[in-house]
């Protein structure tokens, strides 16, 4: 039996499509992913104009590495000045190498590099160390209000967000009641950077797909946090979701982008932080009361009632 041909170009195929079963070449399907993530930059931001300074997310994992890869080869098309921006957040025997990854294949373009130690004066190793089994995967620290300043005055901050992980979180907050829109960088009154995903688009199995055809080096190492975070089992779930059902993630990730609250529901408004002057539904900040509870020796307290 003779190999099936690309359904693009009629060479022959080196894979069938994971999204739609296409029978395609390798360079017929690095096209089509390019392309696809192209439009999701235009459907996401729309007025994003030439010469904005986009912030690519660059851990050193799959999926930071196809973005920045694939928005480096598209900026000329966008228009876009790119630079990386990377999170020390101080765990050992993960972050060095996934850094040192990202140094040694960013290219030419230029990189940002931040660490908790050096904004909040605390590691994520010795904030675990104070929490609870599990907990200190439900730490989102930000960075202090200045950080816009730092990367220039018009900024777009693009996240390596695919389909898989945006269902990951729609199913880990589900489960806990707290599926809800969240107010966009436009609609917020106070100053946010504005956020993009351009590989919302993709499966797991295109990134995979992509970075072998591309070439392209990452580290796949686990955090060592990850197997006590939550969202660890509604990963697990997703996966035989999709055994049973190949667009059960996609279906998850499209309704969780069209979640609506109805007018009369109650919700909490966002509000300035009075500490750090960040989005916040309380006086204070998740990070900010975080960070005061370390200071008392006191951690437990930021993460429970």
């Amino acid at each position: 039996m003779s190999p099936p041909r690309c359904a693009r170009c009629a060479a022959a195929a080196a894979l069938r499509r994971p999204r739609t079963g296409q029978p395609l070449c390798r360079l017929c399907f690095v096209g089509a992913f390019e392309e696809e993530t192209l439009r999701a930059v235009a459907a996401g931001r729309p007025t994003l104009s030439p010469g904005t300074t986009v912030a690519v997310a660059a851990s050193g994992g799959k999926d930071s590495s196809v973005l920045s890869h694939v928005l480096a080869r598209l900026s000329g098309r966008l228009g876009l000045r790119l630079l990386l921006l990377s999170v020390d957040e101080g765990i050992s025997g993960y972050r060095d190498a996934s850094l040192a990854a990202v140094r040694r294949h960013r290219g030419h373009l230029p990189l940002l590099l931040v660490s908790h130690e050096g904004l909040y004066g605390w590691s994520m190793d010795r904030v675990a160390a104070g929490l609870p089994r599990g907990g200190h995967c439900t730490v989102s620290m930000k960075p202090p209000r200045n950080r816009q300043k730092a990367t220039g005055s018009s900024m777009e901050a693009a996240g390596s967000h695919t389909e898989g992980s945006r269902s990951s979180t729609e199913g880990s907050r589900r489960p806990q009641g707290l599926a809800r829109p969240v107010a966009s960088a436009e609609a917020a009154p106070l100053p946010a950077v504005p956020r993009c995903k351009p590989l919302r688009h993709a499966y797991e199995k295109e990134i995979v797909l992509y970075a072998h055809f591309e070439g392209l080096d990452y580290v796949s190492t686990e955090c060592v946090y990850a197997p006590q975070a939550y969202r660890g089992h509604a990963r697990t779930l997703l996966k035989e979701l999709e055994a049973t059902r190949a667009s059960a993630v996609a279906a998850l990730g499209h309704s969780g982008r069209f979640l609506a609250v109805r007018e009369q529901v109650a919700t909490k408004a966002l509000r300035a932080c009075s500490q750090c002057g960040f989005a916040a539904s309380q006086p204070l900040c998740k990070a900010c009361v975080l960070l005061a509870s370390l200071e008392r020796g006191l951690p437990r307290l930021a993460l429970g009632k």
